[in-house]
């Protein structure tokens, strides 16, 4: 091979170095070392070519993905284009259906029960929403009579309506009728020719408390006394519950039992249809409120006495912790100003033609902050602009005002919370959408949108719309999809009260259309059989008296 390869000279090996070949006396072949090298310096390359080749062609096609992605079941999008018309609609809903009826064997409430419990729910109408669910579920679960749930009426209400002033009370004990004993106060008790009422023994849940407190801790001072009293109830029963039948429960309390009083739900209907005399409306649950902003720690965009309100406040009401105002906005804690959610709609394609009801307190900063919107969108509304009734103008603050809000916002055509963190009332309503027939929401990325804002802000304004949109079409328009922590169960009940039509599942199938047929039959069966328990008791007293 050494003879073969010096009969070749140095420039006959750079001239022919890309095809030159020798071979082995035994046939195989041999490369000069000049050649191996520059041969092994090629295949390098190639390989580096082939890989940039491969990534390239795989960034064409995840920008190709992206924008044909559907925003929550609503159609395909360009990246640079959201279809409105679209958006006035429910969003699709992939054969599913809401449903919170059993389906599984569901015993009725036995007629005697462990004792009684009474719980008081503290904070606004949506906290206490919320805690009523719970209440009937540990009710549920403790074989429990359940006294009719206290409203707290707390100092930033000022409104002692109490449940019978907000619910419709009847309905509530008639729709649970299969799940809980209900009763409206603790009834007297009559021993030794004296009436006496039983006194509840007081209880402090602790937060996010188990099943296996209620059955354990609260059972044996319930057994212990006749009758417990919670206090105060908010989030004192754990939400993710690995129990689909209980889940469905809370969803039967909150989306039929709690039904607000006629009064209240022919206004809101009322409302609803003069929003709607000229079409489509939209509403959205401006957060930019003290209580909000103190809490987010966002301060930086207001005058210094504003701040010092605002700063107040919080050392008053929230546990004190360093926040700067900068790293909050840059992650999205804080939320949306009025000028920066009219921007967000400009951008999806929404004209100042859009008729918006506002459901808000009172927002912090006056009508500087207001301005902006209302310039981008004229057609503000709020429950006092639409009805002027002394009703309404009386009660704004209280929780007929926000029951009304909470009526208009479910029925409205789209619903947009600015700050869907620590809001029940946003997340209450996201849930109550979905559930009710997968109504479109629109719920801003606020942590995605940061940057888009802060460039503004900042003079970069070119593309601004165009990186609205690309962050907005990546969130989800009010179709179904996995609740995945920390959302809230009350966010997203999805799939637990829900069923699908042809479901491959069985876990998933619908139940029977008679299902409350069954549930009545158990009913009657069950008083029937305490019914002649009874009998036979006071049969077998008379006996032993006699």
């Amino acid at each position: 091979a050494l003879a073969q390869q010096q009969q070749y000279s140095t420039r006959d090996i750079q001239e022919e170095r890309s095809f030159i070949i020798i071979r082995h006396p035994n046939n195989e072949e041999v490369w000069p070392p000049q050649i191996a090298r520059e041969a092994r310096r090629i295949e390098r390359n190639v390989g580096k070519l082939s890989i940039a080749v491969v990534v390239l062609l795989i960034c064409t096609l995840c920008l190709l993905f992206s924008a044909t992605t559907i925003g929550g079941g609503h159609g395909s999008y360009s990246a640079t284009k959201i279809n409105v018309e679209e958006l006035w609609g429910s969003a699709k809903s992939g054969s599913w259906r809401p449903s919170s009826a059993p389906r599984s064997v569901w015993p009725p409430p036995p007629q005697e029960s462990n004792g009684y419990l009474r719980v008081r729910c503290n904070g606004g109408l949506n906290q206490q929403r919320t805690a009523i669910c719970n209440a009937v579920l540990a009710a549920r679960i403790m074989n429990a009579t359940l006294v009719l749930p206290e409203l707290d009426a707390n100092s930033f209400w000022h409104d002692d309506s109490g449940f019978q002033g907000i619910y419709d009370v009847e309905h509530f004990i008639q729709t649970l009728r299969y799940d809980v004993q209900i009763v409206e106060s603790i009834p007297e008790i009559h021993k030794n020719g004296k009436t006496k009422k039983i006194k509840a023994y007081q209880l402090r849940p602790p937060r996010d408390a188990p099943i296996s407190w209620y059955l354990t801790e609260a059972m044996e001072q319930m057994k212990k006394h006749g009758a417990i009293y919670l206090t105060p109830f908010s989030h004192r029963l754990a939400e993710e519950i690995d129990n689909p039948e209980y889940q469905r429960l809370r969803c039967r309390v909150n989306y039929h039992a709690l039904r607000f009083k006629p009064n209240i739900m022919k206004l809101s209907e009322s409302i609803v249809d003069k929003l709607r005399a000229e079409g489509h409306f939209m509403s959205i649950h401006l957060r930019f409120e003290m209580d909000m902003l103190a809490f987010a720690g966002c301060f930086d965009i207001f005058k210094p006495e504003q701040q010092r309100i605002l700063k107040k406040y919080r050392e008053e009401n929230f546990k004190e912790k360093k926040l700067v105002y900068k790293e909050r906005r840059a992650i999205g804690k804080c939320p949306l100003t009025p000028e920066e959610v009219g921007l967000i709609l400009r951008a999806m394609g929404f004209d100042n033609s859009t008729k918006i009801y506002l459901a808000a307190g009172e927002l912090f900063g006056g009508e500087k902050f207001m301005k902006p919107f209302r310039a981008l969108f004229p057609h503000l509304e709020n429950h006092s602009s639409v009805d002027p009734s002394e009703e309404l103008v009386t009660n704004t603050r209280g929780l007929l005002g926000s029951a009304v809000d909470y009526m208009v916002c479910l029925l409205s055509d789209i619903f947009m919370p600015t700050y869907d963190g620590p809001s029940n009332f946003a997340n209450n309503l996201l849930g109550h959408r979905l559930y009710y027939g997968f109504r479109t929401t629109i719920r801003p990325d606020r942590k995605g949108l940061a940057p888009i804002f802060i460039d503004r802000e900042n003079g970069r304004t070119a593309g601004f719309e165009e990186a609205v949109r690309h962050v907005m079409l990546k969130t989800n328009f009010g179709g179904p999809h996995k609740r995945v922590p920390p959302e809230s169960f009350y966010t997203n009940s999805w799939p637990e009260c829900f069923c699908q039509i042809s479901a491959q599942n069985p876990a998933d199938e619908c139940p029977p259309d008679n299902v409350l047929d069954i549930l009545n039959s158990r009913l009657e069966s069950e008083a029937r059989s305490n019914s002649q328990s009874l009998t036979q008791g006071n049969f077998s007293t008379s006996i032993l008296e006699r």
